[in-house]
Order: C-alpha cells, then structure tokens, then sequence
C-alpha cells in the first residue's frame, strides 16, 4: 500500500508500507477517494497540536471493503463504504449513553488519533463506517462525509425552521452542500463572504441575498452558521441575528473571539459551538443527499499530489473541495 505520512508539522511524505490486516471489529478499506478538508490542513501544519505522529490524515474516506476482521458483522467483500471524522467512542459514558458520542471524551478521530484515507487502503472500526447508497459516484460522496455531515449538525444546532431566514458565513466546501439541505428544507438563505466569486455562486445556488462579512443582510437572521475560522466572523454573525437567534460555529479552531458588547448577545441571542457529529447526524445526511439530491463541486488530485491540494486550500484556490484518487 502506498500512503501520506506525516512524520512532523509540515509537507506529507509518500511512503511504500507492507499490506495490513484488519484486528477484531474492523474492516479494510481499498480507498478510491478520500476529500482534503480544512481540518487535514490544520493538522498538518501543527495549528492543530498532533495527537500522534506519524499519522495518515484524511477524514472524507470513500472505498470498498476488502478484507474483515473477526467478530464483524452486517459488511461484505465488496461493499461501498464511506468514513468520517470520528473513528471511534466508548459506547459506555454518560455522553455515549445519551445520544452524545460527538462528546465523548475518549473519542478517536480519523486522521488525527487513527490512520486516516491519505493512502491506498485504511482500516477502520466497521461500527463507525456507514453504507453508501448508490445514486452519486465516490467522488461526490467524499466532501459529504466531513463538511457535508458537520453542517447538517450545524443547521440543526442553530434551530432554524422552515421558511427561516438562515445567514451562512463563507461559502466553502460545507456552505455548499449545507445551503442546499437548508433549501430543501424551504429556508431563506442569505450569504456573507469575502469572496465575490462565491458570492456569484450563492446567488446562482438560489441565495436572496449576498454581501461581505461587514455588510448586514436585508433582514435581521432568525439562525446563522459560521464557516471560516474567524472570531470576527462569529461576532459579525451574531450582529446580524434577531433576538432569541442562535449562531452555530462549524469549526473545530478558531484564531480567536474578540471582545464585544453584551447587547450584542441580550434578548436570548445564542452562540454554540458544533463539535464533530454522531453516527445518527451522518445517516440522515446521507439519506437527504439522495433524497434531494445533493449535488457536490470539487476539483481532484492523485494521492500523490496531497502537499499541492493542501497548499491550494491554504490559499484560497480550491474550487468547492478538493478529492485525493486513488
């Protein structure tokens, strides 16, 4: 098998490694695409402190199963899998037990304490691997498992409702996909970014309004999410949300939250944080992706190109997600 190793913050190293096999309660994957995220790229360069190195990263992992460990049950040879950020909780705490395994303090995550999809073949914990159904290709499939999944959580998290006025802040990989579940849900959308060229494509995806980060929408917002990894974008967000609103910040890393007048959060406006998801979140994500359908834009690399994606992510250029094939 071949795979990214990254040995130290800094550039991925392709590395020739003798085949695996899967231990008790794993699959092994042949992966044939696996999306770059924002997160691989904050690993990388040690924004994110390493849980250990060496590491594969990759968390959006699409492949098919080749090999099964002892004691699985409900997967095949053959079977098309996909893999997310969380590759593992207890099952036993109060927050497993609950229906909160996002929170669970003993978690693994793909690509941070486990070997992630930057690679041929990767093994994972079969019960954190979820079917794909057919009905969109592998590549499209890959940016739903990571942006996809944490932006319906998102949505979720801000309590929007139908014919809510919903504020998305950067219109990336995840804004995409999540404004057309926030659509099909029959929300109004609004779009702040920087960019003027994905304020275009916001508008064109059906956005009654687009503006930057310092422009307030038309309309106070009942919900907003936030996407870039900005303190200043959260505050501009919750600037612009009515009272009783809530901001959800989909990010796992902020540079900062600056200080800012309590009137600001007065009259029951809400900030909450969206850490990682459940296995319930990427089932119903998958689900509504081919009810919709979802329809995902990415651009791809070969595997052996990873340092070239991630320095187009680093600077902006990527076109919607960049996919690694295998």
């Amino acid at each position: 098998m071949k795979k990214m190793l990254l040995t130290a913050p800094g550039l991925l190293k392709l590395e020739q490694a003798e085949d695996d096999s899967p231990k008790d309660g794993e699959i092994m994957l042949a992966v044939s695409a696996c999306g770059v995220c924002r997160t691989d790229l904050q690993i990388v360069d040690g924004d994110l402190a390493a849980r250990r190195l060496p590491i594969v990263p990759g968390h959006q992992i699409v492949g098919r199963v080749t090999a099964i460990g002892r004691g699985v049950t409900g997967w095949s040879l053959g079977d098309r899998a996909g893999v997310g950020w969380l590759a593992w909780t207890c099952g036993v705490c109060t927050y497993c037990a609950s229906g909160h395994e996002n929170l669970c303090e003993r978690a693994h995550f793909t690509g941070w304490d486990e070997d992630g999809g930057y690679a041929t073949h990767a093994r994972v914990h079969a019960d954190f691997a979820f079917r794909l159904p057919d009905g969109f290709s592998d590549l499209d499939a890959a940016p739903l498992l990571c942006g996809g999944v944490i932006g319906y959580r998102s949505l979720v998290r801000s309590g929007i409702r139908p014919g809510g006025r919903l504020g998305l802040y950067g219109f990336g990989a995840s804004a995409l996909i999540t404004m057309q579940v926030a659509r099909h849900w029959g929300c109004r959308i609004f779009v702040a970014t920087r960019s003027a060229r994905e304020r275009e494509r916001a508008h064109a995806m059906g956005a009654e309004w687009t503006g930057r980060y310092d422009e307030a929408p038309p309309e106070p917002l009942d919900a907003a999410i936030t996407f870039a990894p900005a303190g200043d974008v959260v505050i501009a967000a919750l600037g612009h949300t009515a009272p009783g609103g809530t901001v959800a910040i989909n990010a796992i890393h902020l540079d900062r939250i600056p200080t800012f007048s309590y009137d600001m959060l007065w009259r029951e406006r809400n900030l909450v944080s969206v850490a990682n998801y459940t296995r319930m979140d990427a089932a119903a994500l998958v689900d509504l992706a081919r009810t919709i359908p979802i329809r995902t834009h990415f651009e791809t690399h070969p595997l052996a190109d990873a340092n070239a994606a991630l320095e187009r992510l680093r600077e902006g250029h990527v076109d919607g997600s960049a996919v690694l094939v295998m």
